[in-house]
C-alpha cells in the first residue's frame, strides 16, 4: 500500500485503541466489566452490535456464497422480514432476558433449571462458540496476506516464520488491548466509534464500485448470463441451486425464531439501561444495517462482474492465475506436486465469455471450471489428495475477494478499505473472545465456588481467561483446516449448541412447563446429532468414505441416501461423493432442531411436578428489585394494532415514530410491495429477466442507498449523544459487589439480599 493508505489506517486505529485504554477509569465492579453497568443507550448498542456482528469472515462468507448462487434468492429472503420485525418490535426473548437481570446466560440457566445444567450447557455453548469463532482470526489473516500481497513466509533474524501465524498473533494481541482495560465498556465504546466511522466508508466504497462497474454496463448482463434453473437474478428459476437454496432459507428462518435467545447473555443483551432500551436497540437494527448490507451486496456483485464479464477478461485471468498459484503454495505441501499443479494452471488460456453467443455459465461449467479441473486431476485420487483438493477449492473461492480488491482499488480507497476490514476484524474478534471468556468465568468457574471472588479478583480472572481464549484461538487458527463454505462450517459448528438450545431458552423464558430433565434431553439428542454430523463432515474424505468403500458399503449407503432424499429433490439431494459428505450443514441443523424440540417436550412432560415461578425469574410484581417492571399492557379495541407491533406505555413519541417507521418500511414496503405484490404479479404474468434486473436495481440499490444516507446521519447524531450519556452514567453509577452473577437457591445473590432486606423491614414494621 501507499504511504497515504498506511496513514489512513494507522491514525484511526490508534485512536480506537486509546479509547479502549481510557475506558478503564469507569470500571468499578463486575457488572461494569461484564455489562457496562447496564447503562448503555439504544444507539450505542445498535452501532456497536453492527460492527461486532459484521467481520471479515462475514464479508468473505457472503461473497463466497453469492459467487455460487447470485442474488435471485434475495427475493425469497423477504420472507424473513416480517419474522425479524415482529421479533424486534415485540422484544421477543430479548426483553424478557433483560428482565431476568442475569449477567450471563449460565446465570439464567441455573435460576431456571439447575447448577449442573448451567455448567454443562454453558460449557457446550462455549466449546461451540470458540470452535466456530476461532477461524475468524484465521480467515482475517489469510485475507490480509492476499489483500496486501504478502508472502506466506517472512525472514526474521534469519529464521523463516509463517506470515499467517504472525498476523493471527498480532490480531489477537490487538483484541487484548481492547478487552483488558475495561471489558464490556471498552468493547461498547470502541465498537460504537468504529460503527460511526464505518458508515461514511460504506458510502464511499459503495459509490466507487457502482460508478466503476455500472449496473447496466457489466453487473446486470453477467447476472443474467446463467444456465436454466441456476439464475442469479430470477427468483423463479433457481430450482437447481444446491447448498444455498430455498430449503436453506427455510432452515434459516426456523433457526432465527427458535434460537432467538440462544446466544444472548454474554454479549450486549444485558447492557441496556432498561429492558425497553434494550428492545429499542433491536428495533433500530432494521435501519442500522442498511448501508452495510448495501456495501456487502455491491462488493459481491462486483466480484461476479469482474470475474465473468468479457471486458475484464484479461484482468480476471491474471487474478485467477495469481490467486490459484498463491493458494497452491498454502494448500499443497509437496514441491513436485505443487510444481506440476502450477504448470497446469499456467497453461489455462484466457476465457472471454461472450454473453448471448457462448453457452450461459453454470455451477458445473464456468470460467473457474478449468482451474478446479486442473487441481482435481493433479491432487485428488487418494484420501490425502482429496483433502488437499478440498483445501485448494475452499481457499480459491474464499480468497478471490481480497486478490480482486488488491488489483482494482486505487490509492486512498485501498487504505479506506483496509481500515474498514481492520475495524471489522477488531470489533468482531474482541467481542467473541470476551463473550467466550465471560461465559467460562461466570458459568463454568463461578458455580464451583462456595464464596465469591472479591471484585478485584473477579476482574483479574476474567482478564486472564480472555488471554487464555486468545491462545486457544491462536492454536486452532494455526492447525484447523477449514474445508467447506464458511456459512456451512459456521452452521454445523454452532449447531453443536443451537441444535438443542432453542427450546431450552424459549420455554425457559416463556413457560412454566419446562424442566431440567427436558433441558438435558434437548442437549443430548439435538446437540448430539449435530456432533455426529460434524464428525462425518470433517472425516469423510480421509476416513469415513474409505472405510465404507473398503467394507463394500459405499453403494448401499449411497442408494439409501438417494432414496430418502428423492421426494425432496431438487432442493435436497443426497448423492454419494468421495470428497464431500452428502448431507450438508443446513440439513443437519434442521434435523437437530426438530429432534431437540421433541426431546425437550417429552422429557419435561414426563418429569414436571409443579409449575415454575416465572414471576420471580422475570422480577415481576412483588419480585421487582429495580423498579423496572411495568404492568401488562391490556388489550382494547383501540390499542390492538399498537399491541401487535409491540407499542406499550413505555414508548415515548419518538419511540412510536421509530416503531411505525420500521413497520412502514419493512412490512408495508419491503414485504408488502417488494415481495407479496411482485409474487402475485409473477403468478399471473411472469417477468422477463430484464425486469428482474430493474427490480433489484431499484429495491436493493436505489431505495436502500437513499434510506441508508438518511440513517447514516441519524445514527451518527444519536450515537454521539448516547456515548456522552454513557460516560456520565458510568461516572455516577454506584456498584453493588453482590451483583456478580452468582446464584443461591435459584435466586441471584443481589436479588436475595434485597428480598431478605424487605423481609426484615416488614418484620420491623
Amino acid at each position: 500500500m501507499h504511504f497515504i493508505d498506511w496513514l489512513i489506517v494507522i491514525v484511526p486505529v490508534t485512536g480506537i485503541l486509546w479509547l479502549s485504554v481510557y475506558s478503564k477509569r469507569y470500571v468499578r465492579g463486575v457488572a461494569d466489566f461484564l455489562a457496562a453497568g447496564r447503562t448503555a443507550g439504544r444507539y450505542v448498542l445498535s452501532a456497536g452490535d453492527m460492527t461486532s456482528g459484521l467481520g471479515i469472515i462475514t464479508l468473505v462468507a457472503l461473497v463466497e456464497a453469492k459467487y455460487q448462487v447470485g442474488y435471485a434468492l434475495t427475493f425469497w429472503e423477504y420472507l424473513t422480514v416480517p419474522v425479524g420485525i415482529i421479533m424486534g418490535l415485540t422484544g421477543f426473548c430479548v426483553y424478557r432476558f433483560r428482565e431476568t437481570r442475569s449477567l450471563s446466560i449460565g446465570q439464567f440457566l441455573e435460576i431456571r433449571y439447575s447448577r449442573s445444567f448451567r455448567i454443562i450447557a454453558a460449557g457446550l455453548r462455549t466449546i461451540s462458540e470458540m470452535l466456530t469463532n476461532a477461524i475468524g482470526p484465521a480467515v482475517a489473516a489469510n485475507f490480509f496476506i492476499y489483500f496486501l500481497g504478502l508472502p506466506h513466509k517472512v525472514m526474521i533474524a534469519g529464521i523463516p516464520l509463517p506470515t499467517f501465524g504472525l498476523l493471527v498473533g498480532f490480531s489477537l494481541c490487538l483484541c487484548m488491548v481492547v478487552i483488558w482495560p475495561g471489558g464490556r465498556i471498552s468493547l461498547l465504546i470502541s465498537d460504537a466509534f468504529q460503527g460511526l466511522m464505518s458508515y461514511p466508508i460504506f458510502v464511499i466504497i459503495a459509490g466507487y464500485i457502482f460508478l466503476k462497474f455500472g449496473w447496466n454496463d457489466a453487473i446486470a448482463p453477467v447476472m443474467m448470463d446463467r444456465a436454466p434453473g441456476e439464475s442469479f437474478i430470477n427468483p423463479f428459476d433457481i430450482e437447481k441451486l444446491r447448498d444455498f437454496n430455498i430449503f436453506a432459507l427455510f432452515v434459516t428462518i426456523m433457526g432465527s425464531i427458535l434460537n432467538r435467545a440462544s446466544w444472548i447473555g454474554n454479549d450486549t443483551s444485558n447492557c441496556g439501561r432498561t429492558p425497553h432500551e434494550q428492545k429499542m436497540a433491536g428495533i433500530l437494527g432494521t435501519w442500522r444495517s442498511l448501508y452495510s448490507n448495501l456495501m456487502l451486496l455491491l462488493v459481491a456483485v462486483m466480484v461476479i462482474a469482474l470475474m465473468a464479464h468479457q471486458k475484464f477478461a484479461d484482468q480476471a485471468h491474471g487474478i485467477r492465475q495469481q490467486l490459484s498459484q498463491k493458494v497452491a503454495e498454502e494448500a499443497v505441501a509437496d514441491p513436485k506436486t505443487r510444481s506440476l499443479l502450477d504448470a497446469r494452471l499456467s497453461a489455462i488460456p484466457v476465457h472471454r465469455q461472450e454473453i448471448g453467443v457462448d453457452a450461459p455459465l453454470s455451477r458445473e461449467e464456468n470460467i473457474d471450471t478449468p482451474f478446479m479441473t486442473a487441481a482435481h486431476e493433479t491432487l485428488a485420487g487418494t484420501p490425502e489428495g482429496n483433502l488437499q483438493f478440498q483445501k485448494f477449492r475452499t481457499l480459491y473461492h474464499q480468497m478471490m475477494l481480497p486478490v480482486a480488491l488488491h488489483n482494482i482499488l486505487p490509492i486512498g480507497l485501498m487504505g479506506l478499505f483496509c481500515l474498514l476490514v481492520i475495524m471489522l476484524m477488531l470489533s468482531t474478534d474482541d467481542s467473541r473472545v470476551f463473550n467466550a471468556s465471560s461465559t467460562i468465568v461466570q458459568d463454568v468457574i463461578m458455580p464451583f465456588r462456595k464464596t465469591p471472588f472479591t471484585p478485584k479478583q473477579h476482574l483479574l480472572v476474567i482478564r486472564l481467561v480472555s488471554t487464555g481464549v486468545c491462545v486457544f484461538f491462536f492454536i486452532v487458527s494455526l492447525f484447523f483446516v477449514q474445508i467447506d463454505y464458511i456459512q456451512m462450517f459456521t452452521t454445523i459448528m454452532t449447531a453443536i449448541w443451537l441444535g438443542g438450545a432453542g427450546p431450552i431458552m424459549i420455554f425457559g423464558l416463556y413457560s412454566r412447563f419446562g424442566t431440567t430433565t427436558g433441558a438435558f434431553c434437548s442437549l443430548i439428542f439435538g446437540s448430539g446429532l449435530s456432533i455426529v454430523g460434524l464428525f462425518l463432515q470433517r472425516n469423510w474424505a480421509e476416513t469415513v468414505y474409505p472405510w465404507l468403500q473398503s467394507n463394500g458399503w459405499d453403494l448401499a449407503v449411497g442408494n439409501l441416501l438417494h432414496t430418502v432424499s428423492q421426494p425432496f429433490n431438487p432442493y435436497i439431494v443426497w448423492e454419494m461423493n468421495p470428497v464431500k459428505f452428502p448431507i450438508n450443514s443446513y440439513e443437519l441443523y434442521f434435523m437437530s432442531m426438530v429432534i431437540g424440540i421433541a426431546a425437550y417436550v417429552i422429557g419435561s412432560f414426563l418429569t414436571q411436578k409443579q409449575p415454575y415461578n416465572l414471576d420471580r425469574l422475570l422480577h415481576r410484581g412483588v419480585y421487582d428489585v429495580a423498579g423496572e417492571f411495568k404492568a401488562p399492557f391490556k388489550w382494547t379495541f383501540r390499542n390492538a394494532l399498537q399491541k401487535l407491533i409491540g407499542i406499550t406505555p413505555e414508548y415515548t413519541l419518538g419511540d412510536k415514530v421509530i416503531a411505525w417507521s420500521v413497520v412502514g418500511y419493512a412490512i408495508v414496503y419491503k414485504f408488502g410491495l417488494c415481495f407479496v405484490a411482485v409474487l402475485i404479479w409473477n403468478a399471473i404474468s411472469p417477468w422477463p429477466q430484464e425486469w428482474w434486473s430493474t427490480y433489484f436495481f431499484i429495491t436493493s440499490l436505489l431505495v436502500t442507498g437513499i434510506v441508508g444516507i438518511i440513517s447514516t446521519f441519524w445514527f451518527f447524531i444519536g450515537g454521539v449523544i448516547d456515548i456522552r450519556r454513557l460516560f456520565r452514567d458510568l461516572a455516577s453509577r454506584v456498584d453493588n459487589p453482590l451483583d456478580n452473577g452468582m446464584v443461591d437457591g435459584h435466586v441471584s445473590l443481589a436479588d436475595k439480599a434485597i428480598f431478605e432486606q424487605r423481609t426484615h423491614e416488614k418484620q420491623d414494621d
